[in-house]
């Protein structure tokens, strides 16, 4: 097949799972042999913009149209059997669905989170579960300022879930959902479930696996209050010193100055700042287990499948996809969502676990996370996609 890929890749800055998935599934579609095109631009790019430029953004966010006019032009000039959208913001906009119709080109889209029912996308306020925008106008997240603490940077993406959203569900013909967990919320606030299917990513198999018992527990993500970082240092401490093997934080964030202060000092504690691809892939497969104690519901969960992938079993947040991606008991653990006594409780047994959970981690990869799977998933909803433009939608799948 022929695809074409359209994303706004996030800033440099700070790791992204999402730029790495859509890198990765454009190398596994190049390999088996589709022909693959890229439409992007970079969140990158905008300290580079004038003033009157950036100023001038926040009004392209929910309608981009020069960006319709590219990307039609460039539709119509090599004619893809199928477009894959994966983010739109805040370079691209939903005006890429409307181009899509233009040239007549089949889209299916990765809903990576879940900014087709809440503005910034968390399903999040003030660290706790948060829902009030779900299947209504986005006015709360307006008046609680709930993108980067900011009512006037709010409004843009309020404005464009609103007056986009019929746009997206009639414009797409596949939606992939990265769990079951997040179809089930995008469902429940409206959205045609006919056209929602799941679609997990993949992880690719290239990285070392774990040999013998592991050296460290390891936290590896954005320091953010949603990532559970400060239940986290709370569950550490409760542990008294007890571990028996240090706690590796790996990452960066806006609560890294209270993590750097947390762990000096300590020698069962160690920050290490940001890593590069293969230093993650290495402390991964050199973990005892990997530890996601998000406490917002986490869409998906790159980092527990790719330690799935080096046999290193997981203590994850017992709620959004985590529940699908870890067998409790069977290929890691889960603890109860924001409870620090339960998150201690589950690192002083993985601990105490013997390898038999770290087995399994890597079978439940090779049966539903690795890239012979992504691969027949990505095709078939291409294909589904290609064939939704001749038969009509309906009925769940």
């Amino acid at each position: 097949m022929h695809v074409l890929v359209v994303h706004n890749r996030y800033g440099s800055a700070q790791p992204s799972g999402e730029n790495n998935v859509v890198d990765q599934e454009v190398a596994l579609l190049r390999e088996a042999g589709h022909r693959v095109g890229v439409f992007e631009r970079r969140s990158d790019d905008i300290a580079g913009r004038s003033l009157l430029s950036k100023a001038a953004l926040p009004l392209l966010v929910p309608w981009n149209p020069g960006v319709r006019t590219q990307l039609a032009a460039r539709l119509r000039a090599e004619r893809p059997d199928v477009v894959h959208v994966h983010n739109v913001f805040p370079l691209l906009s939903p005006a890429v669905l409307a181009a899509c119709a233009d040239a007549g080109v089949p889209a299916v889209a990765t809903l990576h989170n879940y900014t087709q029912v809440c503005p910034p996308g968390t399903l999040q306020r003030d660290g706790e579960p948060c829902s009030a925008c779900v299947g209504k106008a986005p006015l709360p997240a307006v008046r609680h300022g709930c993108y980067r603490g900011s009512r006037l940077a709010t409004v843009p993406l309020a404005v464009s879930l609103s007056v986009n959203r019929r746009r997206w569900w009639s414009g797409v013909e596949r939606f992939f959902c990265i769990s079951a967990a997040q179809r089930d919320v995008l469902v429940r606030s409206g959205m045609p479930a006919g056209r929602l299917r799941v679609k997990h990513n993949f992880v690719p198999d290239s990285g070392p696996r774990r040999s013998g018992p592991g050296e460290h527990l390891l936290f590896l993500g954005r320091l953010a209050e949603a990532k559970g970082v400060r239940l986290l240092m709370a569950a550490w401490d409760a542990l008294g010193g007890a571990a028996g093997v240090p706690l590796v934080i790996a990452g960066t964030g806006p609560l890294e100055p209270e993590v750097t202060a947390w762990a000096a000092g300590r020698d069962d504690v160690s920050y290490v700042g940001l890593y590069d691809a293969q230093q993650c892939r290495e402390v991964i497969a050199r973990s005892v287990a990997v530890v996601a104690p998000s406490t917002w519901m986490e869409a998906f969960g790159l980092v527990v499948v790719e330690a799935m992938a080096a046999g290193v079993p997981a203590v994850a947040a017992g709620h959004g996809a985590f529940t699908e991606l870890v067998e409790d008991g069977v290929s890691g653990l889960l603890h109860r969502p924001g409870d620090a006594a339960s998150l201690t409780d589950c690192l002083r047994r993985i601990i105490a676990a013997g390898p038999e959970l770290g087995r399994a981690a890597r079978l439940r990869y090779e049966q539903g996370f690795s890239p012979a799977v992504g691969l027949e998933r990505l095709e078939e909803g291409y294909r589904s996609a290609i064939a939704g433009r001749t038969q009509p939608s309906g009925g769940n799948h």
